[in-house]
């Protein structure tokens, strides 16, 4: 038998690998077959996409990609969603990394009761607060404004973020953090040139997550951002629909268009971050 489908035991017995195989193909085909159908359409004629939606394209129209950038306004919006990622990675990144370090190395008292705290709110829905807090922004003059918006990005990511960071620092050995209190430095030091450094590989992830989950939100994009130069990538697809239909292989090209960043960005940060990963958490 083909040892490359199967594994030998301390027995002898053999341990085919082929179910594994079977139920990993099936899972590959339905995560790629949708954006292999997405790809085919974006490239197809909006007759095509009707009359043969799931096969590939009789004839390529690539105009079809020119034509949804201008439709989608893309050289805004994308400009737009990737100031918002940019801020608010930021943000979170800093904010909830020092609430992290509070929380994980300074013995702060009630830190559990915070935590609960923490993962209760986290779990409650936007909508709940939709209302109350659009009147609030108004009040504010926060309203149609992008710094509004990513103060509530970050309020809504920064109890993930504190989770992950936390988690990730609390296996952190003290024995630097108690040689750099006896050499004097202080605890922004401390976090700053110790902890961070030691942290970076989770840093990344929670800087992954955040990114992808601003690039692709649409409710609070379109509820707090009425004109349409501040307009996000995402909401970009109300441009391709009209009152009784929509442009599938238009609305399937400025699909591609979305992603490709996502993908190229996630693709160059995944490495680094499995480069990180391996390299240990006591490097340094």
């Amino acid at each position: 038998m083909n040892r490359s489908l199967g594994t030998t035991t301390a027995k002898g017995r053999q341990i085919s690998h082929v179910p594994n195989y079977v139920i990993l193909t099936v899972l590959l085909v339905f995560s790629l077959g949708p954006l292999l159908v997405m790809a085919f359409n974006s490239l197809k004629s909006r007759t095509d996409v009707a009359d043969n939606p799931l096969g590939l394209p009789r004839n390529f129209v690539w105009s079809n990609y020119r034509e949804a950038w201008d439709v989608g306004n893309f050289s805004t919006t994308m400009v737009n969603s990737g100031i918002l990622v940019a801020a608010t990675v930021i943000g979170v990144l800093l904010l909830g990394g020092m609430a992290a370090y509070s929380l994980a190395k300074l013995d702060l008292p009630g830190a559990g009761a915070l935590m609960l705290f923490l993962l209760v709110v986290s779990s409650l829905p936007i909508h709940l607060f939709l209302v109350p807090l659009f009147v609030l922004w108004r009040e504010l003059g926060l309203l149609n404004t992008v710094f509004g918006l990513v103060l509530i990005y970050i309020a809504l990511n920064a109890p993930l973020a504190i989770f992950l960071l936390r988690s990730y620092m609390i296996q952190l050995p003290r024995d630097f953090e108690d040689a750099a209190r006896v050499d004097g430095a202080g605890e922004w030091q401390i976090f700053s040139r110790i902890v961070v450094p030691l942290s970076w590989p989770g840093f990344l992830t929670v800087g992954l997550v955040v990114a992808l989950a601003v690039w692709n939100e649409f409710l609070l994009a379109t509820v707090f951002l009425q004109d349409e130069s501040k307009f996000t990538v995402v909401t970009s697809y109300q441009n391709f629909a009209t009152r009784f239909s929509r442009d599938w292989s238009l609305t399937s090209a400025a699909a591609v268009i979305m992603i490709v960043p996502i993908v190229a960005i996630f693709l160059t940060f995944q490495r680094r971050f499995i480069e990180g990963m391996t390299q240990g958490g006591t490097k340094g």
